[in-house]
């Protein structure tokens, strides 16, 4: 899994894509919230965010 992005970074940096960089961030970050939340006492008020 660690060879994948490690490919697509390099894919990225050879492609001249770094407008996707912060995309990809945000994405993770939002996927960790949501993992990190789910069933915790937290999960109702990271709802009402969204």
């Amino acid at each position: 899994m660690i060879d994948f992005f490690k490919e697509f970074f390099d894919f990225l940096k050879e492609r001249k894509k770094y407008w996707l960089f912060p995309i990809i961030i945000v994405l993770f970050l939002f996927g960790a919230l949501i993992v990190l939340s789910q069933g915790s006492a937290v999960a109702p008020f990271i709802y009402t965010i969204f």
